[in-house]
């Protein structure tokens, strides 16, 4: 699914641009994504703009505040995925309303374990869906990854 998310990201440059599911579907599978892993993007990427369309900015948490994770969020997102969250909160690239996207998003893969390069993965898209400006060396930083991707389609 990742592989997908980050397809995505490279071929439009504007989430806007992305075709309506069905047609991205057929696109995806067209360019050799396997059928699963077309579902679980797509669901994945509908439960993001179904959360986005429902947080309000008016309810963000305050920019001095401090977040505490519960027990779940903790064994969902280990150290270093909390620790990289703070640190782009710090920088300015996420707002409070962004990271608890990212965080809702991450903990709706329940099954999935949530990697650093894969929580990456999943601020890229965020901010990518939000239409949020991302400087290039960010966009660096999010696409780098130490696990063995290859972000191309397997073709079978």
């Amino acid at each position: 699914m990742f592989d997908i998310l980050v397809y995505l990201y490279e071929s439009y440059i504007h989430a806007d641009a992305c075709p309506e599911s069905d047609q991205l579907a057929r696109k995806l599978s067209a360019a050799g994504f396997e059928e699963t892993e077309i579902a679980s993007a797509l669901e994945w990427l509908a439960g993001l703009q179904h959360v986005a369309r429902e947080t309000h900015p008016a309810g963000a948490p305050d920019e001095r505040s401090v977040r505490i994770y519960t027990e779940d969020e903790q064994l969902h997102l280990n150290a270093d995925c909390r620790g990289f969250l703070a640190l782009m909160e710090s920088a300015g690239v996420l707002d409070g309303v962004h990271r608890e996207l990212i965080i809702e998003r991450a903990l709706a893969l329940e099954s999935v374990d949530i990697t650093l390069d894969r929580l990456k993965v999943i601020v890229l898209m965020v901010l990518w869906q939000q239409e949020q400006p991302i400087d290039t060396l960010m966009v660096d930083e999010l696409l780098s990854v130490d696990e063995d991707w290859d972000y191309s389609p397997t073709i079978h």
